[in-house]
């Protein structure tokens, strides 16, 4: 929807963002399997502090149906609209585009006139995703200039290659695949770009066949999920580079690029390690001298040893808990990198000011596998799940957690079905985090939270193209 004046809430550069006012809302996907009826939704949870109905479920726009594995949704405009190659500054942020995963539908919501009462307003059924794009399984949303552009982990038959497509961002309708040369690239996860540089990043985790009914050990043990980073030249839509990480690295999963235009390095999660079941952060960078990208892990995380009685089968056999680093998360001054270790039930906050020495600045103990560690607001009732996805606002002072990743894989590692909860962190203005302790939203009848999304726009959610 056009505007006469730029949407208030898109930014020319991030320390502008970063000055914006906090949200008030924070929206959710909440997941179920699909069973007894239960539909999927979208949640909406009240952030303010000053609100009588602070750390509450407010809203829910329940979806036609269940089980269709809602991920990671974004909003429909952003501040890239800012950049001058592509300018869509009279653009509105209003809608959320929320893919399914298993259905391959695409949900778009409307969130006026009501932010707490949103609506659905179109569903892209799988078919016709399929039928005008090539692919299936879409999994996370991105806002850039040009259009909505989401990933796909692969074609409908479940095998690969997956890659991206894109939507037009007035009409919503599927324009096609978005790669012209993919080069050596099959395997998908998560793309974001260097708009300052025309560069997209696009990691790797496996085709809907190789991830869509839990983990497959045998594909694991034999290093066959995504160990590799791409580069692609943004304008060309051509694959320029393949960054290996090893055989051993498994699941590169969530991409973190520097919100500074005029950087060009970024962070990426790596969920396990064969060698030794650590999970790691990886950095990458350009090269000015020999202009190429390259890739350098900067932080490793290490498994913990456990009692096989208190492990889930899938893991008796090591003894030992491994961090699974499943989501990570930048500020957008740079400063702070947050780690979600899923499977030990830790979050970690980094100091990133060096990007390629990182300083463990905090961290935070709730569920685990084996911790089941309660939040502060009732120390003595046990959490399971562990925080997955992470959330920053755009000033950086608050983070957001939830604790589901994705319902086959929730089941091989908390098999005794994850308890819905978002909590939330606050941040010290030079480092150091602590939970609110009347912050804890736990979710009834099933419902498993996922992605957040905040009011306004958040630290993943919005790229730049210029800087202060």
């Amino acid at each position: 929807m056009a505007r006469m004046l730029p949407d208030p809430t898109f930014y020319p550069s991030p320390k502008m963002a970063g000055e914006a006012p906090a949200e008030s809302l924070a929206y959710v996907a909440l997941l179920t399997n699909g069973q007894n009826g239960k539909k999927d939704a979208l949640g909406v949870v009240d952030t303010d502090p000053r609100s009588p109905d602070y750390g509450r479920l407010v809203g829910k726009l329940d979806f036609p149906n269940g089980g269709n594995e809602l991920h990671h949704f974004g909003w429909n405009a952003c501040s890239s609209h800012l950049c001058a190659y592509a300018p869509n500054p009279h653009m509105e942020r209003r809608f959320l585009v929320v893919p399914g995963t298993h259905s391959s539908r695409i949900h778009v919501v409307d969130t006026m006139p009501d932010p707490r009462k949103p609506r659905l307003v179109k569903v892209i059924e799988g078919a016709e995703v399929t039928a005008k794009t090539g692919y299936a399984a879409p999994h996370t949303v991105h806002c850039g200039p040009d259009g909505i552009y989401i990933n796909a982990l692969g074609t409908q038959d479940g095998d690969g290659p997956g890659g991206i497509f894109i939507l037009d961002h007035e009409t919503f309708e599927p324009r096609g695949s978005w790669e012209l040369n993919r080069g050596p690239q099959y395997l998908a996860y998560d793309f974001w770009w260097h708009l300052g540089h025309d560069v997209m990043i696009t990691s790797e985790w496996g085709t809907p066949n190789m991830v869509s009914s839990g983990v497959n050990p045998e594909l694991l043990l034999a290093g066959k999920y995504g160990n590799a980073l791409h580069v692609w030249d943004l304008r060309r839509r051509s694959h320029i580079q393949k960054l290996e990480l090893g055989a051993e690295q498994q699941m590169v999963l969530e991409l973190r690029p520097a919100h500074d235009p005029r950087r060009s390095y970024g962070f990426v999660g790596v969920v396990l390690s064969l060698k030794d079941l650590s999970s790691s952060i990886w950095m990458w960078q350009h090269n000015d001298a020999t202009k190429r990208w390259e890739v350098r892990k900067v932080i490793e995380i290490p498994a913990e040893p456990a009692d096989p009685s208190e492990l889930p089968p899938l893991l008796q056999g090591f003894k030992a808990v491994p961090p699974l680093v499943t989501d990570i998360n930048l500020s957008l001054d740079d400063r702070f990198l947050y780690v979600s270790c899923w499977g030990t039930g830790e979050v970690r906050q980094y100091d990133v000011t060096d990007p390629l020495e990182p300083r463990l600045r905090g961290t935070l103990a709730i569920g685990g596998i084996v911790r089941r560690k309660p939040h502060p607001s009732s120390e003595a009732r046990a959490l399971n799940g562990g925080p997955q996805m992470i959330e920053v606002s755009r000033d950086g002072r608050r983070v957001y957690l939830t604790n589901a990743l994705y319902t086959p894989w929730d089941a091989q590692f908390y098999p005794d079905g994850i308890r819905g909860w978002m909590a939330k962190v606050d941040v010290a203005p030079n480092g150091g985090i602590a939970f609110d302790p009347q912050f804890l939203v736990e979710f009834e009848n099933g419902l498993r939270p996922h992605q957040v999304r905040l009011e306004g726009g958040d630290a993943s959610s919005d790229s730049f193209c210029y800087a202060e």
